[in-house]
């Protein structure tokens, strides 16, 4: 029996849905709403770990992964510092590099969480209830910044005052020679 043209269309038509039809159910997994609150909280206890990247990108964030190796070249550096293992310029940089991962941290939680509902409901929440961002997010912000300044302004203390006292000690051994 030889199929009419009106069967050879809608199998054709089914045939050619398939790909938008995975396309769309792509789409809508990957725009499910994101809260602001839960990513503001993410990036102010995890974010040096990357944990506000990939709630909102997925594990396949490069930045998040960048964080989270931040993160441990600091803890690496710092410990090997204090222990005094290594070369120290080395440990310096890893330290560094965990110090910027966090503060960045603190930095991504206070622009998230001032970002206005709008925007953010159009970025990364377009299909959900929309946002409606209340003091669980000003505090989290308020802390971010007193933290993340406070951890800033230490680091660049630190930071100098081993400058300066390398720099002493540099001065005093060459007026020995």
């Amino acid at each position: 029996m030889r199929p009419t043209a009106r069967h050879q269309f809608h199998t054709m038509s089914a045939a050619s849905q398939a790909p938008a039809i995975a396309t769309e159910a792509r789409e809508t997994r990957d725009t499910r709403g994101k809260s602001k609150l839960i990513t503001v909280a993410l990036a102010f206890l995890f974010g040096s770990l990357g944990a506000h990247r990939f709630y909102l990108k997925g594990p396949g964030d490069k930045f998040g992964w960048a964080h989270l190796i931040g993160t441990v070249a600091g803890v690496i550096g710092i410990a090997w510092l204090m222990i005094g293992v290594g070369n120290t310029a080395l440990n310096w940089v890893f330290a560094v590099a965990g110090g910027i991962s966090l503060t960045s941290a603190f930095l991504t939680a206070i622009v998230f969480g001032l970002r206005p509902d709008e925007k953010w409901d159009a970025r990364y929440n377009p299909h959900g209830a929309p946002t409606r961002s209340g003091w669980p997010v000003v505090i989290l912000i308020i802390l971010s910044l007193m933290i993340g300044t406070g951890l800033l302004m230490a680091g660049l203390a630190i930071s100098f005052q081993t400058f300066f006292e390398s720099q002493v000690e540099a001065a005093k051994a060459l007026s020995q020679e």
